[in-house]
């Protein structure tokens, strides 16, 4: 069972992908800026757990709530489903295909045949539109080759994968209902909620206070860690390119500011797009320090990119403050 003539989103980070794909199927075709902007998606997170090979930097809300975000400033029905059975996780997909429903699914990706970079994260997203006897057909990012497909094994296995970030076998599918959207109001709400999810975090190792406290906690992992080549390099490749649109997702952010801008035309949006230009300028700058951090192991690498990661916290903060007065 395919869906003839489904029409893939073309995107660079998976979960805007997965969900511009089914948002497609509905009638709506917005950016993948836009929709990671209305999706009130940018943020930040330094985590480390021991059971992880070395601390992780995030710079984006945590995984689902960006399509839930979404969904619900679009005036969208989000049907979501998580079952520990494999049969019941099956048929939560099948039902909505056979309907000629595509849907949206969260996997560790390491199972997915056609990665070629091997490694767990549970926290990927792909649309599917179709299965036969044999493989799922998948929309991924563009990097990971668009239409793509991979075993219904592997498929399974990917889906019900525990581990950090994981869900049990979450399906999710789009409908439109008889409400509409306002998408310059829509842009106002999802910028004044962000920024103020950002400068209000619950911890201190979100937000732009975990910013700052990352420009410590780097010196302290570079110091411990036991493979300071492998675990700086990979963080600045995951920053980069594993799905972020560059500098740590604030290359999107900043596109977002600036389409917002030529909608709505206010000086608030012209000012925290060129903010967001130097921010993301700054970020780019740090990943390329963590490389050379790793290929050489000289810690003024890690000095530098400390100084910097300071300077963002107070850069970011100063933004989005500018940003709550989108309001108003």
């Amino acid at each position: 069972m395919i869906i003839n003539n489904f029409e893939k989103f073309i995107g660079q980070h998976c979960e805007t992908t997965a969900t511009g794909s089914l948002l497609k199927q509905v009638g709506i075709d917005l950016s993948e800026p836009m929709l990671f902007g209305i999706g009130e998606g940018l943020g930040f997170i330094f985590w480390n757990m021991k059971i992880m090979d070395f601390p992780f930097i995030g710079g984006r809300v945590k995984p689902d709530i960006l399509t839930e975000n979404i969904c619900r400033n679009l005036n969208l029905d989000l049907e979501v489903t998580e079952t520990s059975s494999k049969k019941k996780a099956w048929e939560n997909v099948t039902k909505h295909i056979k309907q000629g429903r595509a849907v949206g699914l969260k996997l560790d990706c390491y199972h997915l045949e056609y990665f070629t970079n091997k490694f767990h994260f549970a926290g990927h997203y792909a649309a599917m539109y179709g299965y036969d006897h044999e493989f799922a057909y998948l929309v991924d990012t563009n990097q990971q080759g668009g239409k793509v497909k991979t075993s219904l094994k592997s498929l399974e296995l990917a889906r019900s994968k525990k581990g950090p970030m994981s869900s049990q076998n979450r399906t999710y599918a789009i409908t439109k209902n008889e409400k509409s959207f306002d998408l310059k109001k829509v842009i106002k709400k999802a910028i004044y909620n962000n920024a103020v999810d950002f400068l209000n975090p619950p911890i201190k190792n979100i937000g732009y206070k975990g910013i700052l406290k990352t420009s410590t906690e780097i010196k302290k992992w570079f110091n411990n860690s036991k493979d300071v080549k492998g675990d700086f390099q990979t963080t600045a490749l995951l920053m980069e390119k594993a799905g972020t649109g560059g500098s740590l997702f604030r290359n999107l952010y900043r596109d977002f500011l600036k389409e917002s801008f030529e909608l709505l035309n206010t000086e608030v949006l012209k000012t925290a797009y060129h903010d967001y230009e130097e921010i993301a300028e700054g970020w780019k700058k740090v990943s390329t320090l963590f490389h050379q951090a790793g290929e050489t192991g000289d810690v003024k690498y890690i000095n530098q990119a400390s100084d910097i990661l300071i300077d963002l916290s107070e850069q970011e903060r100063i933004g989005m403050e500018k940003l709550l007065n989108i309001k108003t």
